[in-house]
């Protein structure tokens, strides 16, 4: 019993703490059930604000399409009343348009009237022109272009026939051209002994062989070449021996240099070391020339348009040859140096090509009088084409008004001709009676317009 007593108030208090726990529950359920309301709301809040901005942008596109609407109705408005206006001013254009034809129609047949009044004076005056036009005047037209023509051919033949006989004259320069180097060989070894030991006698004696070669050449001095030429410059009185004129206003410098001591022993040596010495000094004074002339600056004379290179003549071949044969850099030197060593035969050969560019310039010029005949003959022919088809177009022109004129006379239905013979049958007098022809040819006219 006292058990019961005192498990009893257990149980009550066991039953209460339920009943809290579960209002617990339920309390902390409901409030989760609050906060997740109150979320809800926020959501819905937020959303609720965005479609209020939504909607405020629609009403304030709404305004700004209403505006836009407004002025394209405007402008919709402008553009009818412009329309109106233009249609306005294209309908009074229309009547000045029409009116101006009606007038260009009045004046065309104002001008046609006076055509045909003055078509018998403008038929007269082509018909005088067209008879002046005769063979004589054609003739005389012709007479220039004949002549153009006459000397154009003269020319041709001409160049053709110097262009043959200035070939036949190369060959015969060329086969010329080894006897002379045979005979300046012989003359310059049978001098060789004579010229030992005299400087002044050998450099005169080879300027006489530059001379020899020049002549035979066909340059002509004073004309194609000058000899010894002098010039002033600040180093003093520079003299070459020769200046050759080249096409275009060029020049070409000569100089000839006469070494023989050492190559007179070199040739009479009775031993090999005597002639080896000699040969050695010969090379030598060979060089020696070429550093000379080159010191000399030749191409920068004042006046002269030369290149660089200045030719060096030795008027003996054997002389060169023997040189190079001791010293094969001697020509590779010379180059270098500005200095072209040249013998008879190659300077012959150099002044025959000076010749022949010459000849080719004059062809040259030739043929350019040549083309500017052909171009005026041209020019003239195409004038004279141009005139006579103008003067084929105006004579069809006259021909057409004539026609057209004449036609007048007797074509329709109240022509000059038949108005004329209903003069006569009303009894006026006449002294000279019409064309009968022309009177048949109204009749007939007026015949076929009334069937």
């Amino acid at each position: 019993m006292t058990d019961m007593v005192f498990g009893l108030p257990v149980l009550v208090l066991a039953v209460l703490l339920a009943c809290a726990i579960g209002w617990l529950i339920s309390y902390v359920r409901s409030q989760q059930i609050v906060t997740s309301q109150h979320v809800q709301l926020g959501k819905l809040e937020t959303e609720r604000d965005l479609l209020l901005d939504r909607i405020t942008e629609h009403e304030q596109l709404r305004d700004k399409q209403g505006h836009e609407f407004n002025q394209i109705q405007l402008k919709h408005t402008e553009l009818l009343r412009q329309h109106s206006a233009l249609s306005t001013s294209l309908d009074e254009k229309q009547l000045h348009f029409t009116e101006q034809l009606r007038q260009l129609s009045d004046s065309r047949e104002a001008l046609k009237r006076e055509f045909e009044n003055l078509a018998n004076e403008i038929l007269e005056r082509k018909g005088k022109a067209f008879k002046e036009l005769n063979q004589e005047s054609i003739y005389h037209l012709l007479k220039p272009v004949q002549t153009e023509m006459q000397s154009f051919r003269q020319k041709v033949e001409s160049i053709h026939v110097e262009e043959l006989k200035q070939r036949s004259e190369l060959r015969a320069e060329l086969i010329n051209l080894q006897n002379l180097n045979r005979q300046i060989t012989d003359q310059a070894d049978k001098l060789t002994n004579a010229l030992q030991g005299q400087k002044k006698v050998q450099g005169n004696w080879g300027e006489l062989m530059l001379e020899n070669v020049l002549d035979n050449s066909g340059l002509r001095l004073g004309t194609d070449y000058k000899r010894e030429v002098s010039f002033t410059t600040a180093e003093g009185r520079q003299r070459p021996d020769v200046i050759v004129y080249l096409p275009q206003n060029k020049h070409l410098i000569i100089d000839a240099k006469t070494s023989l001591a050492a190559y007179t022993r070199y040739v009479n040596a009775e031993n090999d070391l005597e002639s080896q010495q000699a040969l050695a000094e010969h090379a030598q004074a060979v060089a020696a020339r070429i550093n000379e002339l080159a010191d000399r600056d030749y191409y920068k004379l004042p006046g002269l348009n030369s290149p660089e290179v200045v030719i060096m003549f030795i008027p003996i071949e054997s002389a060169y040859v023997e040189a190079l044969k001791y010293d094969n850099t001697l020509y590779q030197r010379a180059i270098e140096r500005n200095v072209l060593v040249a013998t008879p035969t190659t300077l012959l050969t150099s002044l025959n090509i000076v010749r022949q560019l010459w000849r080719f310039e004059d062809q040259n010029k030739h043929t350019a009088e040549l083309a500017n005949r052909a171009e005026r003959f041209y020019s003239k022919l195409n004038n004279f084409l141009l005139s006579m088809q103008d003067v084929g177009k105006q004579l069809d022109k006259a021909k057409g008004s004539y026609e057209k004129a004449f036609s007048q006379l007797y074509s329709g239905k109240g022509n000059l001709i038949k108005q004329a013979a209903e003069f006569k049958d009303l009894g006026v007098s006449v002294q000279k009676e019409l064309p009968d022809e022309l009177v048949e040819l109204a009749q007939l006219e007026v015949g076929e317009v009334m069937d």
